[in-house]
């Protein structure tokens, strides 16, 4: 199965403990506040911290299993062996196992709507001249350029821990580093484009092999940088950028509309939506 690269993971719940509270249920699969609880630890090592987490967390949970809902009707359920590919690739070390049996969860969620949006809106959107321009406006301005990345991301990292961190002579070393000292280090690589604005603006220009500033509770090192393949092929991949972000807004307003056909109920005043 082909997958769409996506610098963005959404977590899907995990089964309801026995016991647990039922916060929620969404097409009648219940929702609880040990699933919460759970989603939220994995927002954090993801560096998602907002003082409405456990809202949000509810949010996702529900819009991943709309997702793999409406998915299913284009017969489009990905694997098990699928999600531990992609979250091998991702190289998040340290999950325990409930926060590893949401990862995989989530994961099919993401290629779910990944391979909808692919079969069903990208054909449908049209890139005109004037759009790539500003595509090439915006990647002037922004640095957002089709040279590959590794980098090196360590999260939930103390102000004390993170002073520690000294130039590593390789990214095996940092990693290796980052681990001594208790972290639980990830490394990806991806094209500059790829990456979210905020990591994308933290790490242009910073010397590869050198610790970022702490921001956040997480810092980043880049280990490596190279021009890619498609560095010759600007106006393409610049095209294709200006398709996917319009697929994406469009598909942000479907799941709206699916998000308020789902029989969804809230048990507790507190996560009222």
């Amino acid at each position: 199965m082909r997958i769409i690269k996506f610098f963005v993971l959404f977590v899907l719940i995990s089964p309801m403990a026995f016991g647990a509270t039922v916060v929620a249920t969404v097409g009648g699969t219940p929702i609880t506040d040990a699933d919460i609880t759970a989603r939220t630890k994995l927002m954090a090592r993801q560096g998602k911290v907002s003082t409405d987490n456990r809202r949000i967390a509810l949010q996702n949970i529900i819009d991943d299993s709309v997702k793999l809902n409406y998915a299913a009707n284009f017969g489009v359920k990905p694997t098990d062996d699928d999600a531990a590919k992609e979250l091998k690739r991702m190289n998040m070390n340290g999950l325990s196992a409930a926060e590893r049996e949401m990862a995989l969860s989530a994961i099919k969620a993401d290629i779910a709507w990944q391979v909808v949006v692919a079969r069903t809106i990208l054909p449908t959107v049209d890139i005109t001249k004037d759009d790539v321009n500003d595509m090439k406006n915006d990647l002037a301005r922004d640095q957002g350029l089709p040279i590959e990345m590794t980098i090196v991301r360590l999260t939930e990292i103390p102000a004390d821990v993170a002073s520690k961190l000294r130039k590593p002579k390789s990214c095996d070393d940092a990693i290796k580093m980052a681990e001594d000292l208790g972290g639980y280090p990830q490394k990806f690589t991806a094209a500059q484009y790829e990456l979210s604005a905020d990591i994308r603006n933290r790490v242009i220009g910073l010397p590869t092999l050198t610790w970022s500033p702490r921001v956040d509770d997480s810092v980043l090192l880049v280990c490596s940088t190279k021009k890619t393949k498609e560095y010759g092929k600007l106006d393409e991949i610049i095209k294709q950028n200006a398709q996917y972000k319009q697929a994406m807004f469009i598909a942000d307003q479907q799941l709206k509309q699916l998000r308020r056909k789902a029989v969804v109920v809230i048990n507790d005043d507190r996560y009222k939506l």
